[in-house]
């Protein structure tokens, strides 16, 4: 018999995915990962007899639960479901995805909504790390509608700035997990750094390319993909990630000059397929690297001046800002970001 499991497809970001109750689903792990690979349709490249939209950045699952944590209002898991791999982990936070928690933690009761503006503190359970995320409650009701705008998405919305906290080291155990701002992996100079999202930054111009290709072309070079691989397979041990032939971390973001204005310019394999955009936890990790003196991104950017940074970090489809304050020692301490979330269907989807 076809069973029906409640849930609501979201945006949030430059993603979208299925967000759940943790009560709606089996609460042992694999179980729960059969499910949802049943909901998106993998393994198949096209998603056919699924939600997923045969892209990773619509191949997302948030699920949540009430917090019984001093000074947290929702526990947030993010599930990566791959698209061609029957393959579901864990082994990442996502930062779009996170923009729709509070929405939908207020949508589910999780949280009662404020009038005007409310806040909420999500423990994001992949890192153990927590944001704060604000939610438009005109009249104690979500609100979905506005001005605010982000690349990667046509339209207006109601903004959710979310701020960062304590994220260094989050996956890896430091902000540099080796202790150098640069090593040589490969053959190849690279970055290895986790503000929140591991990350492996590379000069574009070591890589054979110029950093402004569309991500189409990018990944119909053989060549590079390869090379990509490569060198992501070596750092995965390097930064505490063990093996990573079936992980979707360390991100791989090849970096240039920027071209409209920003920052920098970024071209990221998440990890095998081209962004059309960037992460929010890889943007917030590449600006960081973006301050730190030495880094294969250091000599390449524009970091403006004062104790509060704004970083344009550049991506195919425009360009996502980073607002990073920095501490009496030049340390990022908190970073800060802009995202909208918008609610596309809320009912039961079927396995």
């Amino acid at each position: 018999m076809t069973r029906g499991v409640r849930c609501m497809w979201m945006r949030g970001g430059t993603s979208k995915g299925g967000y759940f109750l943790a009560d709606d689903l089996p609460a042992d792990s694999t179980e729960r990962d059969a499910v949802l690979m049943r909901v998106m349709g993998t393994p198949d490249v096209r998603q056919i007899d699924g939600m997923g939209g045969s892209d990773p950045l619509t191949s997302k699952v948030a699920v949540l639960k009430k917090s019984e944590r001093e000074g947290i209002d929702v526990d947030y898991l993010f599930l990566q479901v791959f698209v061609d791999q029957p393959v579901v982990t864990d082994a990442q936070n996502c930062g779009n995805i996170l923009a729709g928690v509070g929405p939908f933690a207020i949508e589910r009761g999780l949280v009662a909504a404020q009038n005007g503006e409310t806040p909420i503190a999500i423990f994001m359970e992949n890192t153990g790390q927590v944001a704060v995320a604000r939610v438009a409650t005109p009249g104690g009701s979500v609100s979905y509608k506005g001005d605010a705008r982000i690349d990667g998405v046509p339209g207006g919305s109601s903004p959710v700035p979310i701020a960062f906290k304590d994220t260094a080291g989050s996956s890896c155990g430091a902000l540099l997990p080796t202790g150098n701002v640069v090593d040589t992996v490969e053959g190849v100079d690279v970055t290895l750094i986790d503000n929140g999202m591991p990350c492996v930054v590379l000069r574009a111009g070591d890589m054979g390319i110029a950093g402004d290709e569309a991500p189409e072309e990018l990944e119909a070079n053989t060549d590079l993909r390869e090379k990509l691989e490569a060198i992501r397979l070596s750092c995965g041990p390097l930064m505490n990630l063990g093996d990573v032939s079936k992980k979707s971390v360390p991100k791989m973001t090849m970096v240039s000059g920027p071209r409209t204005g920003g920052a920098i310019a970024t071209r990221t394999f998440i990890p095998h397929r081209c962004h059309k955009t960037i992460g929010v936890l890889g943007a917030v990790s590449v600006a960081t690297a973006c301050l730190i003196e030495g880094t294969t991104a250091y000599t390449l950017a524009s970091r403006g001046e004062g104790d509060k940074r704004s970083l344009s970090i550049e991506h195919p489809t425009g360009e996502m800002t980073v607002v990073a304050t920095l501490d009496g020692d030049g340390t990022v301490s908190e970073a800060a970001i802009l995202r909208t979330a918008r609610k596309l269907m809320d009912g039961e989807v079927f396995v």
